[in-house]
């Protein structure tokens, strides 16, 4: 029987979705939570008994952040049901012009830059709208937040409680641009809290209203001020409208010596390092860091940190920063959390390839910024969890960086020798303290690849360490449940072996 273009389309639509929905991990019933669905309905749509809603495509390409393929597959799905011209004019699209979901108002570009002056940051925001619904937008809603101590929360709320962000110092401006006119736009507070102010910024002035009709084009800018002694270090954009593409920009002073590094959240994946490098250039005495993404996920975060090597570090209540600190606010798991101590989710391989390997690409990527905050000579390995990604995946870097990282998925322990030594071991999620844990001096691992074959590797000396190590990570194990009964933990302020390796 010959099927018609139209139940092609809707044929495509339904593939695409389950597609989606299986690379995240989700059943039917979680995904129609999550869009606010009742399961059945999910389930007829992927089942060809129902035709997708426009509702329905926007709230599946939101919460599976499908990068526009799901509300691509559905635009040719609607297409073959109305005229092109008739649904241009009732979305106030153009031809041809994907329009990601969400509201009518589409950031075309935003580009934020953070600028350390002497005493103080200063935040120039700058976003190119389009109005794609059909109403015309009066008024545009800026957050401004602040956290002095990111990795304290306690003690960052007593400062802003003794120290609030003003709007006086904020010294706030805004300015809307279009068609070479510029206009300063003046703006009304919504929320004001000690470290978080909400703002609208207004399409007027004093003189007139300019409201961005649908159709059309305009740019927004607007900037402030936060004393360093309230902004701390890191600087963070939320994507809260549909947008086409993001770039961030840190200039900070060549002599302070500042080293930088990324995270990312979205509603399906908890906190992980940026997807992309931030690049590094320096203009005389300024250090330059750059880093841009394109189609960001509605609701994902990004978040730039750095600490500037040449100044000494904050001080932490009751002493300095702890190198946990540091590894939590590089985004690693601490001990304590729940997902540490559960076995982390098998992969369904070949079916879930491309999901594996986005999360292997994720835990090399960690590897390597992880350099910046210590050398590990002895070789260093992370779990998933680590990342706070429930699935059976770790990466193992030996201490000869020369040789490519072993890549472990569904790994499981076929054999081990009998004899065992005991070193000392560091974790990145209790990094501030070392413990002498016995292992085996062999370990015979099975372990998946991409394609669903199996085969098993066997690790030795160190080695055989770091891969037991991550293996128990995966088994919600930490090295403190290998340690003898009565054994002490060493401080890290009290441990020599720092920079070593492994004896044998």
């Amino acid at each position: 029987m010959t099927t018609s273009p139209l139940d092609r389309a809707a044929d495509s639509f339904a593939a695409e979705l389950a597609r989606h929905r299986t690379e995240r991990g989700l059943s039917k019933k979680q995904l129609a939570t999550l869009m606010g669905f009742d399961p059945s309905y999910v389930s007829h749509v992927e089942g060809r008994r129902h035709r997708p809603t426009e509702d329905f495509a926007r709230r599946a390409e939101a919460v599976l952040e499908a990068s526009g393929a799901i509300w691509q597959r559905f635009r040719e799905y609607d297409d073959l049901r109305h005229a092109r011209g008739e649904r241009n004019h009732r979305e106030g699209g153009l031809p041809g012009q994907w329009m990601p979901p969400g509201t009518g108002l589409i950031v075309e570009r935003e580009t934020a830059v953070l600028t350390h002056t002497e005493g103080a940051y200063r935040c120039v925001i700058r976003r190119e709208l389009y109005n794609a619904g059909v109403e015309p937008v009066t008024r545009y809603l800026i957050r401004v937040a602040v956290d002095r101590y990111p990795n304290d929360p306690g003690r960052s709320n007593r400062h802003h409680r003794e120290h609030p962000l003003s709007f006086a110092e904020l010294q706030l401006s805004a300015c809307r641009e279009e068609s070479g006119e510029r206009e300063t736009m003046h703006w009304r507070a919504k929320h004001d809290r000690d470290a978080f102010k909400e703002i609208w910024l207004l399409f007027e002035n004093g003189e007139r209203r300019f409201p961005l009709y649908p159709g059309r084009r305009a740019t927004i800018e607007y900037a402030y001020t936060v004393g360093q002694d309230k902004w701390g270090p890191w600087f963070q954009r939320a994507v809260r409208v549909p947008t086409r593409h993001l770039a961030v920009r840190l200039d900070l002073p060549v002599a302070l010596d500042p080293q930088v590094w990324g995270a990312e959240t979205s509603l399906s994946a908890e906190e992980g390092p940026l997807r992309t490098a931030v690049t590094r250039s320096d203009e005389g005495d300024r250090a330059i860091f750059d880093w841009a993404t394109d189609e960001p996920p509605l609701n994902a975060r990004y978040r730039l940190q750095w600490r500037f090597r040449a100044q000494p570090e904050p001080e932490a209540e009751g002493g300095r920063v702890r190198p946990s600190d540091r590894m939590r606010g590089f985004g690693i798991v601490q001990r304590g959390a729940d997902l540490l101590r559960q076995p982390a989710r098998p992969f369904d391989l070949p079916r879930e390839e491309s999901l594996a390997r986005e999360i292997i690409d994720r835990l090399v990527t960690a590897l390597a910024r992880l350099d910046e905050l210590h050398p590990f000579t002895k070789g260093v390995g992370i779990a998933a969890p680590q990342l706070d990604l429930d699935r059976a995946a770790a990466v193992v870097r030996p201490p000869d960086r020369t040789v490519e990282p072993v890549v472990l998925l569904n790994p499981r322990v076929v054999d081990a020798a009998p004899h065992t030594d005991e070193q000392y071991e560091g974790c990145l999620s209790f990094f501030d303290h070392r413990g002498l844990v016995p292992r085996p001096l062999r370990l015979d691992v099975e372990h998946a690849q991409f394609d669903g074959g199996r085969i098993i590797t066997s690790f030795e000396f160190g080695m055989a360490r770091l891969v037991a190590h991550e293996i128990d990570h995966l088994e919600g194990r930490l090295y403190v449940d290998r340690m003898a009964p009565g054994v002490p933990l060493v401080p890290i302020e009290e441990y020599r072996e720092s920079g070593h390796p492994w004896r044998y």
